[in-house]
């Protein structure tokens, strides 16, 4: 069953406290679109990885989704700095907190190319990702690609993707965020959708499958996951998860969590 949710306009209260434009866009320019939230201490270096990648033509867009520490100071500095790295760089702050779906929606929403690469403010990249991915979206072939990822901070670890399966998703989640994605295919099944406690990511490839759309592993690390005591991983999800885990399985009964 596809679940049809709208992606809601913009009537949600935002402000582009940052905005440079130094080049209109080409066929091959990727967008990063960072979802940051009171994650000024890692925003730094998770900007720092996005501006080594070795695919030149880059969009950044910092979403801010009404941090309460000084995230959104630490955005507009680092692009003091570093801005003309950026085909075209972006500060947009939500005016209120709206949680992560919604971050996400309004990255891709002021986005102005088809790939968008999607990563939360406190994780980070290996220079080579953007570039090994962009390939595999090209004309669409894939609606989404993504890699495996390395946990490091509070864990040193490797992830647990696999290949793209609906299988494989009947059991829980296996294919996080940091994953380069189609706006086309974003728009088409309706962005992501809030759930109380965590688990939008889930249910966002879950209608990627509901819909019958392709994503493409690399099994290769060139995605870094940092794990503290605030991250999804140890907080919300996992405190709530008997609760989410019904609220997502009724949006895709198929599912058996």
């Amino acid at each position: 069953m596809l679940v049809s949710d709208s992606v809601r306009p913009l009537r949600i209260g935002t402000e582009v406290v940052w905005c440079t434009e130094r080049a209109d866009a080409i066929d091959s320019t990727v967008t990063v679109a960072v979802s940051l939230y009171n994650y000024g201490a890692f925003l730094g270096e998770c900007l720092a990885s996005v501006a080594k990648q070795t695919h030149p033509p880059l969009d950044l867009i910092i979403v801010d989704d009404c941090s309460t520490d000084a995230s959104v100071d630490t955005a507009i500095q680092w692009l003091r700095a570093h801005s003309d790295r950026f085909m075209r760089s972006m500060v947009v702050r939500h005016v209120k907190n709206q949680g992560l779906a919604q971050a996400r929606n309004t990255a891709f929403a002021h986005s102005r190319t088809d790939p968008v690469f999607v990563m939360d403010a406190d994780n980070q990249l290996y220079p080579r990702a953007v570039e090994r991915l962009l390939p595999y979206l090209v004309d669409r072939t894939y609606d989404a690609a993504y890699t495996q990822l390395e946990f490091f901070g509070d864990q040193s670890t490797i992830g647990h993707a696999d290949v793209w399966s609906k299988r494989s998703f009947r059991s829980g989640n296996y294919v996080d965020a940091m994953a380069l994605v189609s706006r086309r295919s974003w728009s088409q099944v309706g962005g992501y959708f809030h759930i109380e406690g965590g688990w939008e990511d889930f249910d966002f490839w879950c209608k990627f499958v509901d819909a019958g759309m392709k994503a493409i592993f690399i099994p290769e690390l060139l995605c870094r996951y940092r794990v503290h005591g605030a991250s999804m991983l140890r907080t919300e999800t996992n405190s709530q998860a008997e609760r989410v885990a019904a609220r997502v399985q009724a949006r895709h009964p198929w599912l058996s969590i």
